[in-house]
């Protein structure tokens, strides 16, 4: 096996997440996706109205159910090289994960004659995660005992319920709100979290989970005319401490470990405009990450373990149009554009878990069930536009100077893509 300077200390954070903005899904549910997720202005189905605008709900005006399921699929890479006594080490280790499920539960409570509308809604907002196995060719992915990493993988999931209650202030503008209640389970392996042993390295944790609470608040237009417009704000989802029970690798007892996570504060506006062709929906969303706890701190400890992941806000612009093919066949394609969380001179605490899809590219259909049920499917492909690279970090290295501690001559990167296939059902009572 190859050796080469880099110090076991020098391990990373295993992020958290792959996730299409962020770690935030870019839509909800088999329409909405098919759409890009752009909802907040225009609510063709209910599974995005409850999402992205609380208020938006006031445009159904019956009961309605909503079942989806997804099968997500992505390939990361990671990329690392370091400057050695016989010349550059460097290789690719390929993700192994798999699929992974997305699912979405969703009603409405709606009546014509009414000013009060309701609904209750199950998504998961967030989740993946990537498996990195051991390989003696990469830098990174070397066995701990000789500087690397050894097998890399991170597991997370977020599940979101929300409560919604919709007012109409008149026949063109609605208020809603949305009490939210969340549960996130998370694993890591190797836990950078935890300060490392001299001799053992770096611990896994266990499944750690914690529980949150949010709220989201939005305001919809309906002109009457074709056009419609909306906003919303979710909150920062605050968590209670993942607590992690970490093992080193040969099976001993490691000191456990604290850690606070939120899930950022989201605002959205949005623009749309139907006729009896056309359902066009365009939304722009700024998400703070840099205020969020778990996202905000960066660099490392004074005892080599890991702070935060030090991401910076995002926008995200999402677009969807659906053509009325038929009475029961719509056509939808959706495109969304999402800025980077990493900043370069950070990518290292990111590279074994890329959290951003540049591009998203999605298209879908639906077909109307008799009197009641329709069934829809989309496909969706994300790119990440390329590479996000920096330097290897060291907090052996770390100087006034070089505060992070980056190593010359060195550079770890990675790039992916992701699929995904979903199905969903909606009843009208």
């Amino acid at each position: 096996m190859k050796k080469f300077w880099m110090p076991l200390s020098m391990l990373l954070v295993a992020s958290t997440t792959i996730g299409q903005a962020g770690h935030i899904m870019q839509g909800m549910g088999a329409v909405n996706m098919s759409m890009g997720g752009a909802s907040t202005a225009q609510p063709i189905d209910i599974n995005g109205a409850l999402h992205w605008n609380s208020a938006s709900i006031t445009a159904f005006k019956n009961k309605q159910f909503s079942i989806n399921a997804g099968t997500f699929f992505s390939s990361p890479q990671v990329t690392a090289a370091v400057p050695t006594q016989q010349g550059t080490f460097s290789g690719t280790t390929k993700d192994d994960r798999g699929v992974s499920i997305m699912p979405a539960l969703s009603m409405v409570w709606g009546k014509k004659d009414s000013k009060h509308h309701w609904g209750v809604s199950a998504f998961g907002v967030s989740g993946f995660g990537v498996t990195f196995p051991q390989n003696n060719s990469n830098p990174i992915s070397l066995p701990q005992s000789q500087g690397g990493f050894g097998q890399i993988k991170s597991d997370y999931m977020m599940m979101q319920v929300g409560v919604t209650y919709a007012y109409e202030l008149s026949d063109k503008v609605s208020i809603g709100i949305q009490p939210t209640f969340n549960w996130g389970a998370l694993q890591l392996e190797p836990n950078p979290l935890a300060s490392p042993s001299q001799t053992l390295g770096y611990p896994k944790s266990n499944k750690a989970s914690a529980f949150g609470a949010g709220a989201q608040v939005g305001i919809y237009y309906n002109s009457g005319k074709g056009i419609k417009l909306g906003a919303s704000y979710k909150t920062q989802q605050y968590f209670g401490d993942f607590k992690f029970e970490n093992t080193y690798l040969n099976g001993t007892p490691a000191p456990a470990v604290n850690f606070k996570m939120n899930y950022p504060a989201i605002f959205s506006a949005g623009i749309g405009y139907s006729n009896k062709a056309i359902d066009f929906a365009l939304d722009y969303r700024f998400v703070n990450y840099e205020k969020t706890d778990g996202f905000e701190a960066k660099g490392w400890t004074n005892t080599a373990s890991v702070k935060g992941f030090g991401w910076k806000n995002i926008s995200i612009i999402s677009a969807g149009l659906q053509y009325k093919l038929t009475d029961k066949v719509p056509l939808r394609v959706g495109y969304t554009f999402s800025s980077n969380p990493i900043n370069s001179e950070l990518a290292f605490f990111s590279a074994p878990a890329p959290a951003i899809i540049k591009h998203g590219f999605q298209i879908g259909t639906g077909l109307q069930l008799g009197k009641h049920g329709t069934i829809n499917a989309t496909y969706h492909h994300g790119s990440s536009g390329g590479s996000v690279s920096g330097p290897i970090l060291s907090p052996m290295m770390i100087s006034g100077a070089n505060p992070y501690g980056a190593i010359p001559g060195s550079s770890v990167s990675y790039k992916m893509t992701t699929d995904l296939f979903m199905l969903g059902y909606t009843y009208q009572f």
